[in-house]
């Protein structure tokens, strides 16, 4: 059985579009000016063949538990390493390590006013907007190319950066929540619903989602 498109999605999307293991951090979105293609590999924890790396009695599947993403020299390395050396173990702690790392992202800081909190999320806001306005269905590059890859490059960067932005925006607020008056975490409370459902319809399709709230922008962008 294929990987399915979920599962890849899944596994990209949590890992950030980075290599799981923790001694490379590689990105593996390679940007060029003509457009953008991805290096990640998906390998399995548990060999797919039993005879394969970490192999055992009826293989293991194709299915996200299994899955690891790592860029393709790593993938080569713990996959030619003498048996033993990259246990199933050692994989797996690398993924919930590394993905824990990536949904954890902004839960440590503490900001002294919500002047200093607006303008951390202030500059993920606006990297998602960039990213939304030169590679989005909506940008001028795919109104002007339509048969470009830019679609591909957006899919990927919802996955490996939009997402992971609002995942940051969340946990500061969270931690800092006793900056926000009642009207502010009121308007924060729609920018989680629309993140929390952006993420889902990103590894399955729902029939809608809320959109993001334009007065969620007002309150925390600085432009």
């Amino acid at each position: 059985m294929a990987i399915s498109d979920s599962d890849y999605k899944l596994l990209w999307g949590r890992a950030a579009g980075i290599c799981s293991n923790p001694g490379c951090n590689q990105d593996l979105t390679v940007m060029l000016e003509r457009g953008a293609f991805n290096v990640g590999e998906m390998a399995h924890i548990i060999a797919h063949s039993e005879g394969g790396p970490r192999g055992r009695a009826g293989g293991g599947s194709d299915a996200y538990p299994n899955l690891i993403l790592l860029c393709p020299t790593c993938h080569k390395k713990v996959d030619k390493a003498p048996e033993g050396e990259f246990t199933e173990e050692m994989l797996l702690r690398w993924k919930v390590d590394h993905e824990r790392e990536i949904r954890s992202g902004g839960k440590t800081i503490k900001f002294e006013t919500v002047d200093t909190l607006k303008q951390a999320i202030s500059l993920k806001l606006l990297e998602n907007r960039h990213l939304w306005e030169t590679l989005g269905p909506q940008s001028e590059a795919a109104k002007a190319d339509p048969g470009s890859n830019l679609a591909r490059v957006w899919d990927l960067k919802k996955l490996d950066t939009i997402i992971p932005n609002n995942y940051f925006i969340m946990n500061c607020i969270e931690s800092n929540i006793k900056l926000l008056t009642t009207a502010t975490f009121k308007i924060y409370l729609r920018f989680k619903a629309h993140a929390c459902t952006f993420e889902q319809n990103q590894y399955g399709r729902l029939d809608q989602y809320p959109l993001f709230p334009r007065e969620f922008a007002e309150e925390f962008c600085d432009e």
